[in-house]
């Protein structure tokens, strides 16, 4: 590769990074949540919503409830929480008037950025420590481990409580 020297490290010690860089994230979206104030579901699927948004999409309340994993009662409850947040509003389809689309606030983007974009300005000069060929590996990889993720979620919840 053409990128600086690395330390070494073994797969244990990277795991053990990922498992800590987990944690941290978990905590950081629960005080981002509270600085916004939302609950850290509600800035899920916000999330989810701004992300459709950014790829000209739209995203429908059903679709909201899929990519969250929320049943569509659960998903109404979040949807009037942003609702009453000044976050997202619902518009009828213009296709299919019967299904709803969820929509973020012009200014709910500008609100979400402003406390994430310290985290996301330090995450691109990270990035830029690092060759293509290295960015393309991490890439890979975290498409993968969040495949891995996605699945080991569908079988904890499959299980149901112990």
């Amino acid at each position: 590769m053409d990128g600086k020297a690395r330390p070494p490290a073994t797969a244990e010690q990277a795991h053990a990074q990922m498992d800590h860089l987990i944690a941290l994230g978990i905590v950081a979206q629960h005080d981002v949540a509270q600085r916004l104030g939302l609950n850290v579901t509600d800035l899920t699927c916000l999330g989810f919503i701004l992300e459709a948004q950014g790829a000209q999409e739209t995203i429908s309340a059903g679709e909201l409830a899929q990519r969250a994993k929320l049943t569509t009662g659960a998903i109404t409850g979040v949807i009037n929480r942003l609702e009453r947040a000044g976050y997202a509003r619902r518009e009828s389809d213009p296709v299919d008037r019967r299904r709803v689309r969820v929509v973020a606030d012009v200014s709910a983007a500008a609100r979400v950025y402003e406390v994430y974009e310290g985290n996301h300005r330090r995450i691109a000069e990270l990035f830029a420590d690092y060759s293509a060929q290295e960015i393309a590996v991490l890439s890979d990889w975290l498409t993968r481990a969040t495949d891995i993720m996605r699945a080991s979620l569908e079988e904890v919840r499959s299980r149901g409580t112990t």
